[in-house]
C-alpha cells in the first residue's frame, strides 16, 4: 500500500501546484485548523494551512508530543496503533480539516476525525494527495467528505 511521492517533491513546481489545487479548495471555508497526521501529512498540512490562515496542529503517533494529550487508538490492516494531540491545541466549534498523504483503508483518517470531535471540533473535511479506492477507505468515512486528488488503482 505504500505510495511513493517523492517524485512530487522533487519537482518544485509540481508540489506547488499540489498545494495551491488544495488551497484553491479550502480558501474562505472557515476553516481554523489545518491537522496533519504524522508523517506526511507534515509534508502538506502546513503550506495548506499558512495559506488560509489556520492553524496547523500535528497529529502523532505515541508519546512524540510532551504535555498533556488526548488519544485515539484505532486499529490497522496489520495491527493496532494511536494518534495523540495536545490538550488544547483544538478549541470546541472550531472548523478542521484533516490532512494525509493517502487513504487506504480509512482507519487513520477516521481516528483523526474522532480525536479532533472528541476535542469539540467540527471536521468540515479530509484531504489526501492519493487514493487507493479499492481498499474502500472512503466508505469508513461515514459519510464525511473527503478532497483527493489521484486515484491509484
Amino acid at each position: 500500500m505504500f505510495q511513493d511521492i517523492t517524485t512530487l517533491l522533487l519537482d518544485p513546481q509540481a508540489f506547488k501546484d499540489t498545494i495551491d489545487l488544495f488551497v484553491e479548495r479550502y480558501k474562505g471555508k472557515n476553516i481554523s485548523v489545518v491537522a496533519g497526521i504524522e508523517a506526511r501529512g507534515f509534508i502538506f498540512g502546513p503550506p495548506i494551512a499558512l495559506a488560509i490562515g489556520a492553524k496547523f496542529v500535528p497529529l502523532r503517533k505515541p508519546k512524540k508530543l510532551p504535555g498533556k494529550v488526548i488519544k485515539e487508538e484505532y486499529i490497522l490492516e496489520y495491527g493496532r496503533d494511536c494518534l495523540e494531540m495536545h490538550v488544547g491545541a483544538v478549541e470546541p466549534g472550531e472548523r478542521a480539516l484533516v490532512v494525509d498523504d493517502l487513504i487506504a483503508t480509512g482507519g487513520t483518517l477516521c481516528a483523526a476525525m474522532n480525536l479532533l470531535e472528541r476535542a469539540g471540533a467540527e471536521v468540515a473535511e479530509c484531504a489526501c494527495v492519493i487514493e487507493l479506492p479499492d481498499l474502500k477507505g472512503r466508505e469508513r468515512l461515514n459519510g464525511k467528505p473527503l478532497y483527493v486528488l489521484v486515484e491509484s488503482h
